[in-house]
């Protein structure tokens, strides 16, 4: 085959879900595939995150001058991979367009940009160019997911919201997870986890969460803890924001919780480590890696029964209602009297984590991208 990716994401400089996804698949995915041709497009606004390719693996380099390059490439990227002459193009960032002739397969992270405008930009801020990136991406995905011969999506729970929201079959759209990346691991090194604390000044106990993800619940649900319990630990909350939600600068200026801005990754992984649990109480994940982050790391998990969380966590940890202070109570009460439970779901979360590896997610694609090839004629999308 000859395959064509846009990699773009391993070119800007970013972080988050998406480029975890792409930095980490892609290289498992060329040790797949020295029997195909794979093409990777990329621009120059920063240098090109992977080096030393094999000889089967070729970068095509567009210029970046502005912002604007951005959606110039979105819009002609097309006729660039149309002179490789691909058998099948992946867009992995949500949206995309393959030249005539060539099979196309979107990666949709999650239902969010197909979803009625009006739903995506609820809650965010109203600023204009927050209104005109979310207006674009929202008609870009659209238009991908309509041409798009396959769909792919991180977890069976996505692949039924973007089915329903759609218009799809389930069998156009094929969910394959994430997986741990390579630096996580459970860390034992008392130095180093005395370090952190040090650079940190964490000097008690704490439950870690994420300050982004419904932290009202685990602070009412701390509220209700018996004082025994509290007095002597302290709420973690790391966060990539410097501004925080209010309800976080309230648990923090009262005492029972610490903000984190940004903590190096090396820092993030001895915390969970550390954290006497790992407290994930989300509205709605597409995927939810904190959780297989936590699992992989150590941290007895607590989290939300919301989106793909169970699945992704199975037997190995506690769940509850999102807006349950009293479920996620009694379950931090549970963890944090009895060593036993801790250690009992410590060791389930290796286990299921150990289930996930990025060499089966990009087996999975390559398998994606055959089938791809071999669909039929007729138009995947159902409601027009």
């Amino acid at each position: 085959m000859r395959i064509g990716i846009d990699a773009r994401y391993l070119s800007h400089g970013l972080v988050g879900g998406v480029h975890t996804y792409i930095a980490h698949f892609i290289p498992a995915l060329i040790d797949l595939t020295s029997d195909h041709q794979l093409f990777l497009y990329a621009d120059d606004k920063r240098p090109f995150e992977l080096t030393k390719l094999p000889n089967h693996v070729t970068v095509r380099t567009l210029p970046y001058r502005n912002p604007l390059s951005s959606v110039y490439h979105d819009l002609t990227l097309a006729q660039v991979m149309k002179g490789d002459h691909l058998d099948v193009a992946h867009f992995p960032a949500n949206y995309g367009f393959a030249p005539a002739g060539c099979r196309s397969v979107v990666t949709l992270h999650d239902v969010i940009n197909i979803l009625p405008l009006r739903e995506i930009i609820r809650g965010h801020r109203k600023q204009l160019r927050t209104m005109v990136m979310m207006t674009y991406l929202h008609g870009m995905s659209l238009q991908a997911v309509r041409k798009a011969d396959l769909l792919l999506t991180v977890s069976h729970h996505a692949q039924q919201e973007i089915a329903q929201q759609s218009g799809l079959p389930l069998h156009k759209i094929v969910p394959i997870p994430h997986a741990p990346t390579a630096d996580l691991k459970r860390i034992t090194d008392n130095a180093v986890l005395q370090w952190t604390r040090t650079r940190h000044g964490l000097r008690k106990p704490f439950v870690l969460a994420d300050g982004l993800k419904n932290p009202g619940v685990l602070i009412d649900a701390w509220r209700l803890l018996p004082t025994g319990l509290t007095a002597e630990r302290e709420i973690v909350f790391f966060t990539r924001h410097a501004d925080p939600l209010p309800i976080v600068d309230a648990a923090v200026a009262a005492g029972i919780a610490r903000r984190l801005v940004n903590p190096p990754r090396d820092d993030l992984i001895a915390l969970y480590s550390m954290a006497d649990a790992f407290v994930f109480p989300s509205w709605i994940e597409g995927f939810g890696l904190p959780v297989l982050e936590a699992m992989t790391c150590g941290a007895p998990v607590i989290a939300s029964d919301r989106g793909a969380i169970p699945e992704v966590l199975g037997d190995a940890g506690l769940l509850a209602d999102a807006e349950d202070a009293d479920g996620f109570a009694q379950h931090l009460t549970a963890v944090l009297l009895s060593t036993e439970d801790a250690k009992i779901l410590r060791h389930r979360g290796f286990r299921r984590a150990a289930q996930f590896s990025w060499h089966n997610t990009a087996q999975q694609i390559l398998d994606s991208y055959r089938r791809a090839i071999t669909v039929d004629e007729q138009p995947a999308y159902a409601h027009g």
